[in-house]
């Protein structure tokens, strides 16, 4: 049988509970705290460590973090007592609080590895003895080095985007402010899709483009995924013929003839798109 703890919970429920606040965040001692204020009305600090068997030299550390963390508030009487704060208004404060705190590090991480790549750029090209024979074409497989090149040259094209739109994406060409950015600086935007890729959400983005001048014309089936950049940079992707889930290899470059190539190619379908 399982015994009943000192809060009222079972053994069993509070190892549960004592874990999953652990994978929530809390160590292990603010957890078992916790689970014995919520158990009471409020109890002094020397109190709570013999019933959360925290060693009293860590108690006061133990509830100062609780209280930062929106777990426990202080009740000042005659002396100092702590009680918890409701787990349903604590635990959702809680995770707001570090999902913000997450976005913000994430985004100092992005700011951080987007200025050090800047500087180990051309200390990789040093290291490569200068512009390799076939620096000018890149094969990159993985989905998020993929979004990287297109985001940076659709960052930086100045005159003409072009994009043969097929699923599954890197990036979503629907989904990306960029697009929009780039035809508000005076870019030329032209995309082409697979009919069969849009639903109800991709349609209404379709008609967002179209009142911002971004050109849409569907055709199926599209011979490849292409993006090409002021007619000499972009990337060409291809499904992978070995493995059996979609996924694409991409080649990426910088070329104006390969570049002419891919464009001759797409104004071909545009126009077969008609519109």
């Amino acid at each position: 049988m399982s015994t009943v703890m000192s809060n009222g919970l079972l053994e069993t429920d509070y190892e549960q509970f004592w874990r999953r606040l652990q994978q929530m965040g809390l160590n292990a001692y603010e957890a078992r705290s916790y689970l014995v204020l919520v158990g009471h009305p409020r109890f002094k600090a020397l109190e709570l460590a013999a019933r959360a068997h925290v060693p009293r030299q860590k108690i006061y550390e133990v509830l100062d973090s609780l209280v930062e963390k929106g777990f426990a508030q202080v009740v000042q009487e005659k002396t100092k007592l702590f009680s918890a704060v409701e787990p349903g208004l604590a635990i959702p404060a809680y995770l707001s609080r570090q999902k913000d705190h997450i976005e913000r590090e994430m985004e100092q991480q992005r700011r951080h590895g987007q200025l050090l790549a800047t500087e180990l750029k051309s200390v990789f090209a040093e290291g490569q003895g200068g512009r390799g024979t076939l620096d000018y074409l890149r094969i990159v497989n993985e989905p998020s080095q993929i979004a990287v090149h297109y985001r940076s040259m659709l960052s930086n094209v100045t005159g003409e985007y072009l994009e043969f739109s097929r699923p599954p994406y890197a990036v979503d060409p629907l989904d990306e402010q960029l697009v929009k950015q780039a035809r508000l600086r005076g870019v030329r935007c032209r995309i082409l899709i697979e009919p069969e890729a849009l639903d109800d959400i991709h349609r209404a983005r379709l008609s967002e483009y179209q009142q911002t001048g971004v050109e849409v014309r569907l055709l199926s089936p599209l011979p490849m995924k292409l993006a090409v950049f002021d007619g000499s940079q972009g990337l060409v992707a291809l499904l992978d013929p070995v493995i059996t889930r979609p996924a694409w290899t991409a080649v990426v470059f910088d070329h104006e003839g390969f570049g002419g190539a891919m464009r001759n190619l797409f104004d071909d379908c545009w126009k077969k798109a008609g519109g």
